[in-house]
Order: C-alpha cells, then structure tokens, then sequence
C-alpha cells in the first residue's frame, strides 16, 4: 500500500482544481492512492461519532423538557406552584443556559468581574481540553442537577436546581457543532448535525412514552410519580456520562479506531475544505473576529427566531394537549406523533439538503409547514380538537427540520477554528434568548385557546422566513463576489483555507 503522504498529494491536487471548497460541488466518492474509499470510510465516522453524541443530545434535550410531563402528574400541585411560579422554573433554566459569571483577571490592580455568555467560554474550553474529557464531564454534571431535581421539596429548590441545569447543559449544543466540524467537510456537516439534531424529536417521543409508564410509579418509596420522572431519567445520564469516557473520541489525528492511512486521507480531504487540520493557536482577535462578522449575526437571528417555536412547543405539548379534552394519561401519549413526525421529516430533510447542496429553500418550506400548524391551532373551534391536535403535528414537523439547518450553517460557513467555536456558540445563545421570552408566553389566563403563545410563536416563524431570504440573498452575493475576485485573477493565500474570507471559501447557501 502507499504512503500515507500520497493522499494528501492526491488532495492537493483535488485543491488545485478549485473543487473541494466549493459548497455547490457533489461530493462523489473517489479512491486515492492509498486504496481508501472515500464513501466508506465517511460511512464509517458516521457509525463511530453519530450514535454516542445522538444519544447524549437525546439525553440532554429529555432532561431539560420533562418538565412539562412532570407538570401533568403533580409537580405543580406537591411543590405547591403556582401558574405563573411554574413559568419561572422555565425560564430560569435558560438564564443559566446563556449567562453565567467569569473572573476575567485583573486590570490595573482592580478586579474585572464580567458577566459574559456562558456557552462561548465552554466552547473556548472544549477548543482549550478535548472532547474526550469536556462533553462527558458536562453530561455527568447536568445528570446529577436532573436527578436532584426529582428530590426537591419545594419552590425555591426546584428553581435553584433548573437554574443549574441550564449552566450544565449550555456547552453540549455548541461543542458539538464544533466537533463534527473538525471530521467532515462542509458540505457534509448538515446531514450529520441534522441526524444529531433529530435526537431532540425523539428525545419528545421517548418521554412521552417514558413518563405515561413512569407515572405508575406513584407512591413506590413514598415518591410521588413526578419525582420518578426526574430521578430515574437523570440517573440514567449519570451512568451513560460515566461511560461516554469510554466512546467519545478527540480528533481525526489521535483517533485510536483509525488507520495511520485513515487519519492521512481524513487530514487529506479536509485540507482544501476547511481549517479543520489546520494548527491555530488561541487568540481573543479570532474570538473577536466572530462578532464582527455580520453573517454571524444573521446565523444568530435564524436560531433566535426558530428558538421560541422550538421550547414552547417541546415544554407545553403536554399541557397544549391536556387542554385539548384528553386526560393526563392520555395527553402523554399523544405527545408522540408529532415528535415522530418531526423526526421523520428533520432526516429527510437533511438528505434533500444534502443531495442538493441547498439550505434556504428547505428551510423556507419546513417553516411554512410549522406555520401552517399553528394557523390551525389558532382557528380550530374547541369542539374540533382533532384539527387542533392535526396542527401540533404540522408545527413539530416544521420546526425540527428548520431548526437542524439553521443550527448547522455556522458549523459549515464560518472559517478558523476559533472563530467557528465562537460563531455556533453565539448561535445557541442568541437563540435561546427567543427561548427565555418564549417560557413566559403560555399564561394560565391564556387558556385553553393559548392565543398569546401561538401569536407569537407565528410571528417568530414569519421573522424566520424574512431572515432566511435576507441570509441567503448575502451568501449568493459573497459567492459572486468571490467569483468576481478569481475571474480577476486572484487565487488566495498559499496553503490550507484559514478565513472564510479565502477566495477559495464559498459559503454554502
């Protein structure tokens, strides 16, 4: 077999033709000189890196929307919360989610105390430590918060450990985003983060079924069925935590399931796509960078608006339902095929997008779809609560699958390592901002038609579509432009792609 050295020859040569940095090139499979085939070794990090991080996100997302199962078997009634009360303990799981105190260092003798968004230092620690150690470190600590919080005794406690939750739980999303960055080229990113992504549909159906046989529960060891909900569903994150030490890897480089071939075809075919193999050192001017980038900024829009459709519907389905005629019991179930729905159509989505290099487009039509469900909600009289129900079905069939792109453009369209770490984090963020606002909206008084919410939630879904046609309008224009810059005959710095300001970079639309 030759040398490993060959296939970063043959990448070179790939690079030259000006192929692989393109985002509207197909992704044919190739054989190099090594005998490496290029599909079946994409085949197999899909196997290796997609079941282990689906299953923390599942795990994660279950963790933090049980809340609303809970609600329907006691949680409200033993803790003594009130409607409003119960409004809060949402909220506050998405305070600790973006914010939390960092001692920066000192200035001038004097101390600089800053209050700075959470899950951007947790990506500059993941870019900083290794996967290895930071996601299952962080799963292990938010398996704990989620399993105290089935322990609780009263208002003030269960607020305290949702706050907490939310710190724990911040750096997943975002570290990922940036992790399977580092393994697969741009125009694979969104299929992938798209099949990682659905685990927060499924995560909806899984719960749904878990708390209908969990609330049977009740009165076994003195705990009400609630309590259960959270206990056994937090400590099974603790254990899976424990074990994700042991199936979690680091980087293509030091990856112990490849082939010294393998790990120089995988740098290989990176080189002339991304910064992934590039050795970039630490630096607040490339944290910086991402601030001052406008598409950034629309990156975080595009979440920011799909955000509160999102959370309202993942943590009030239950209640939605419930209000629908159906009883607790029965509520929990039906919470099922809408996240089966959204689950279906987020993979198919993903493989459309993929197949034909597009974004915006799907994102525009899945958005429509969600608004459609909520236009139902809204205009079903009471006496047809299955138009009603038809309508949470659309609206989680929509959302998912926007959600999964909007989420995956950073991951795909910003360039340098710390700049992209600093770009998906400020996506999380940002968006869950709409989250915080979202957790507020379904007032008991709004009940059972729920106007308020669903008014806002078709709002945000319509600011989406706005964004989405303003985004993809820039990136066609920063495309031609480029185009414009080659035709000129510029060819770019020497080497690897760094900045997504290369001229070699297009951004994938």
């Amino acid at each position: 077999m030759s040398d490993p050295e060959a296939a970063v020859s043959h990448e070179k040569t790939t690079l030259d033709r000006g192929n692989d940095s393109r985002g509207d090139e197909s992704d044919d499979s190739f054989t190099n000189p090594t005998g490496i085939n290029e599909k079946s070794l994409v085949r197999k990090l899909d196997w290796k890196l997609l079941p282990p991080l689906t299953l923390l996100y599942l795990l994660s997302f279950l963790d933090r929307s049980n809340v609303g199962n809970a609600k329907l078997v006691g949680l409200t009634k033993d803790l003594k919360i009130t409607g409003n009360q119960y409004l809060l303990t949402l909220t506050i799981y998405f305070i600790g989610y973006v914010s939390f105190p960092l001692r920066l260092g000192t200035f001038d003798g004097a101390e600089l105390i800053v209050k700075v968004l959470f899950e951007i230092p947790c990506n500059i620690i993941l870019k900083r430590t290794t996967p290895k150690f930071w996601l299952p470190t962080l799963m292990l600590a938010w398996g704990i918060v989620a399993t105290l919080l089935g322990v609780t005794q009263n208002f003030a406690g269960f607020v305290v450990a949702r706050f907490f939750l939310g710190v724990t739980e911040s750096g997943l999303f975002p570290g990922v985003l940036f992790y399977l960055s580092m393994w697969y080229k741009r125009t694979e990113t969104h299929y992938r983060i798209s099949l990682f992504f659905s685990a927060a549909s499924l995560a909806g159906a899984f719960g749904g079924v878990l708390a209908y046989g969990i609330g049977f529960m009740k009165g076994v060891g003195g705990y009400n069925g609630w309590r259960w909900i959270f206990i056994l569903e937090g400590l099974l994150t603790v254990v899976i935590a424990a074990l994700s030490y042991l199936f979690i890897h680091n980087y293509p480089s030091t990856a112990p399931f490849l082939t010294e071939p393998e790990r120089a075809f995988i740098q290989a075919r990176l080189k002339g796509d991304s910064d992934a193999t590039n050795e970039e050192k630490f630096t607040w001017g490339n944290v910086a960078s991402a601030f001052k980038d406008y598409k950034c900024w629309l990156y975080c829009l595009g979440f920011h608006t799909m955000s509160l459709p999102l959370y309202t519907l993942s943590l009030f389905l239950p209640t939605i339902i419930t209000k629908l005629g159906y009883k607790a019991a029965e509520a929990q179930l039906l919470t099922v095929p809408p996240y089966a729905a959204a689950t279906l159509l987020t993979i198919l989505v993903a493989i459309g997008a993929e197949k034909t290099h597009s974004r915006a487009p799907f994102v525009l039509a899945t958005t429509t779809l969600a608004i459609i469900g909520y236009i139902l909600l809204l205009t079903a009289p009471p006496s047809r609560p299955g138009v009603s129900y038809t309508g949470t079905i659309f609206a989680a069939a929509g959302i998912y699958p926007s959600c999964a792109i909007v989420l995956s453009w950073p991951a795909a369209n910003v360039s340098g390592q710390s700049k992209r770490a600093t770009a998906t984090a400020m996506t999380i963020t940002i968006g869950n901002l709409g989250a915080v606002l979202g957790t507020q909206l379904y007032r008991p008084a709004t009940s059972p038609r729920w106007f308020l919410g669903h008014g806002f939630a078709v709002g945000y879904l319509g600011a989406n579509i706005c964004n989405t046609l303003v985004l993809w309008w820039c990136l066609r224009r920063e495309n031609e432009r480029k185009r414009v810059r080659v035709a000129g005959g510029e060819v770019g710095e020497e080497g690897p792609v760094k900045s997504d300001d290369d001229v070699r970079f297009i951004f994938q639309v």
